[in-house]
């Protein structure tokens, strides 16, 4: 065989033999890229993404569009071709496994944690909703969680409402486990509640709570500081004066809680708050309707775009990482509050864009 044949055959089975190597080789990555938009005045799956009864509501045009990102599941380990050609990709992130996943948590709790997000997601974009639009807004304290073996085990469940513990009310979850800790482990704790059926049957029929019962916990001792506990979460749950209804699956984190709220808004109030304009955007929100930070703003953005958005509400932490690789004709507008939000689209339904506050690379 000539040489330079002979040379060249063994160069192309060295390079094939490279390339089942890499394939081969797993590394510790993990991958995001854009994921589904989703219009939070429209429908998804054949049903409207969000419902509301007893209420009047309205039908804005336009879109208020929640972005998401697409990521590499838990228990998938790419390999290193995968990495190499999403590390080049314009449109997709390469970041370590961990980042996404963490070690010392499994695939099921990271699920878990993400619905959980979700949920509270929900909650909070209401609550905001609501009070910008000055409609009462309820609260009390419940069990958010039940510790598996811990001394409250089954008798107290999530979702029970406590209206006092050892005869003293609690206004917050806070008052909870001042309360408890002023015992010894070992001492009795009385807790005054509404179990959580009997609280969801008379929040979906409008009234307050009814049929409270005493529940007594014997406390057990903390493993860190000797403290006395009960093994639950106390938390801060929302009675709402009618029913909002978000229907969306597949979708975890918390990341959606800004276009909710404004989608409910719209819903809530005539005329279109976009005026029919395409408008996407992301952020966490609170009851005070503060806007908080997310992750991927970068795949976000490309999503936006790519379904067609032309502005694209963004939290003012993110600003600088976003406007680094802005999609074309993508507008990057600056909130921290419901309030710009609401003062953004006000600008954008008028047709005054020049003096949106947009992001800037700093």
């Amino acid at each position: 065989m000539p040489r330079r044949t002979a040379t060249m055959l063994t160069s192309t089975l060295l390079l094939i033999a490279v390339l089942c190597a890499a394939v081969l080789i797993r590394v510790p990555y993990a991958e995001m890229s854009p994921g589904p938009t989703v219009n939070t005045l429209g429908e998804h799956g054949g049903e409207p993404v969000l419902s509301i009864e007893g209420r009047k509501t309205y039908e804005p045009s336009g879109h208020l569009n929640m972005t998401t990102v697409r990521v590499t599941g838990a228990d998938y380990r790419m390999n290193l071709v995968e990495a190499v050609y999403g590390w080049l990709a314009e449109d997709s992130a390469v970041v370590p496994h961990e980042t996404l996943y963490p070690d010392d948590k499994s695939a099921e709790e990271v699920r878990e944690e993400n619905a959980e997000e979700f949920t509270q997601s929900l909650e909070s974009a209401k609550v905001a909703a609501l009070r910008e639009l000055d409609v009462p807004v309820g609260e009390r304290v419940v069990v958010a969680s039940v510790v598996k073996g811990g001394p409250a085990e089954d008798r107290l469940h999530a979702g029970d409402v406590i209206t006092a513990v050892d005869g003293e009310a609690v206004k917050q979850p806070g008052d909870v486990a001042e309360l408890v800790t002023e015992h010894e482990p070992g001492e009795d704790v009385v807790f005054t509640v509404v179990p959580a059926k009997a609280a969801r049957a008379a929040e979906k029929a409008g009234e307050k709570p009814t049929g409270s019962r005493e529940v007594t916990v014997t406390t057990d001792e903390a493993d860190d500081d000797g403290r006395a506990v009960v093994g639950i979460r106390a938390g801060l749950d929302h009675t709402f004066p009618f029913e909002i209804d978000i229907k969306l699956a597949d979708v975890g984190g918390p990341s959606a809680g800004l276009m909710f709220a404004l989608g409910i808004m719209d819903k809530l109030t005539p005329g279109d708050l976009t005026g029919g304009e395409f408008v996407a955007g992301t952020g966490t929100i609170d009851g005070e309707g503060r806007v908080g930070p997310i992750g991927g703003i970068g795949m976000k953005t490309i999503a936006a775009r790519d379904k067609g958005a032309e502005y694209f509400l963004t939290p003012e932490d993110n600003c600088a990482t976003a406007a680094r690789d802005v999609p074309g004709g993508l507008t990057l507008v600056r909130v921290g509050t419901i309030d710009d939000a609401l003062e953004a689209l006000e600008d954008i339904r008028e047709g005054e864009t020049a003096g949106l506050p947009r992001c800037t690379a700093g």
